[in-house]
């Protein structure tokens, strides 16, 4: 057995066991409220320097397969469990969570108190913290944590876009047709990749979109170049407003093509619009937040990961609030139809589930003609 600890930078530690990769690792401690869809958030580049805690006590019970990477690998700082299953039990598992960890050479800690861990974090906020299985003092783990940057005012982009543009053609696999109709390639979408998530790429394959994506870099001019039916926004990590090559491009896009964002790319767009963005205090990471649609007044149920938002108060003139979070108030979607732009702070491709909000990606295709 090793032994582990996770420090954060009010002084609390936790002790329990480590699993995965040994060594240490530091990030913002966030906790994700989901029952499953371990290794989706694992592998979601939206995770890049964060420690995620998992609420949910059991995890690792179904394995791992590549069927349902959202990414090219893991990209979470680190992982905390209640409770790790070791002998998975499922048809599609080629590898167990512990050994998928170390594989992607990152720190797990399980047996610590997640419930108390969440309570702490709900409460203080998300914070900086520390794991570790090398340096087990506690003095210094708290050194290390209150030492670290936090994420205010961080490009975390950068870190995470591809190296060049590419093109993508996969739709979705036999567990998934349901959930949106497959159609022939008939439109031209560009996505901007910030961080995105793969099944974004294949839900607008499967809407019938013929999709090029290029790195979160790229200028306007670049990706009108593509002469694109539409621009689609992903998510991605860190700070929106330290993004500033990105929200200039979003602006140089507005009126001049379709424009549709996700997460990052929602709050990109409200930036390039005029509005103001504010870090939450402990974020909204789950598959099980309630949002209403403000223009149907239809609730649904949907997956989110972001700990920034866009203030609503901020709107400019034009911009319409269309959906809003049951939970706090906070915006969860705003449209500019003069623009023809429109976004969601939440994540409508979900991965995994729920699939309350695929009719988006809809929207996005009739929005393009």
């Amino acid at each position: 057995m090793t032994h582990a600890k996770l420090a954060l930078a009010d002084g609390t530690v936790f002790t329990g066991r480590g699993f995965g990769a040994t060594g240490e690792t530091l990030g913002e401690v966030v906790f994700n409220t989901s029952m499953m869809g371990y290794q989706e958030v694992l592998t979601d580049p939206s995770y890049t320097g964060q420690i995620v805690t998992m609420t949910y006590p059991l995890m690792g019970n179904y394995g791992t397969t590549p069927e349902d990477a959202e990414s090219g690998g893991v990209r979470v700082a680190g992982f905390v469990v209640r409770e790790l299953t070791r002998e998975p039990s499922n048809f599609r598992s080629t590898r167990d969570l512990d050994g998928f960890l170390r594989d992607a050479n990152v720190v797990g800690i399980e047996g610590i108190d997640t419930r108390a861990l969440v309570r702490r974090l709900r409460v203080r906020g998300s914070m900086n913290g520390i794991l570790s299985t090398a340096d087990l003092d506690d003095a210094s783990l708290v050194a290390k944590a209150k030492a670290f940057p936090g994420m205010e005012g961080r490009d975390l982009v950068s870190e995470v876009v591809p190296k060049q543009s590419f093109t993508w053609s996969k739709g979705f696999g036999q567990f998934a047709e349901h959930v949106l109709p497959s159609r022939p390639a008939t439109k031209r979408v560009v996505a901007i990749d910030y961080g995105m998530k793969w099944n974004i790429l294949r839900c607008l394959t499967q809407i019938g979109c013929d999709v090029t994506v290029v790195p979160g870099t790229a200028t306007a001019e670049e990706v009108l170049s593509h002469k694109p039916d539409g621009v689609f926004l992903s998510n991605g990590p860190g700070d929106p407003a330290a993004v500033g090559y990105a929200i200039t491009t979003v602006k140089n896009l507005l009126g001049k093509t379709p424009v549709f964002g996700i997460c990052l790319g929602h709050q990109l767009l409200g930036l390039a619009l005029g509005a103001r963005t504010f870090k939450l205090k402990f974020g909204h990471r789950g598959a099980n937040h309630p949002v209403r649609n403000e223009l149907t007044k239809q609730v649904e149920i949907t997956t989110q990961n972001h700990g920034f938002a866009v203030d609503p108060s901020s709107l400019p003139p034009g911009v319409t609030a269309t959906h809003i979070n049951l939970n706090d108030n906070t915006l969860e979607g705003l449209r500019h139809a003069d623009l023809r732009a429109f976004s969601v702070q939440y994540h409508p491709e979900a991965a995994a589930g729920p699939h309350d909000s695929s009719y988006l990606f809809e929207d996005f295709r009739t929005l393009m003609g």
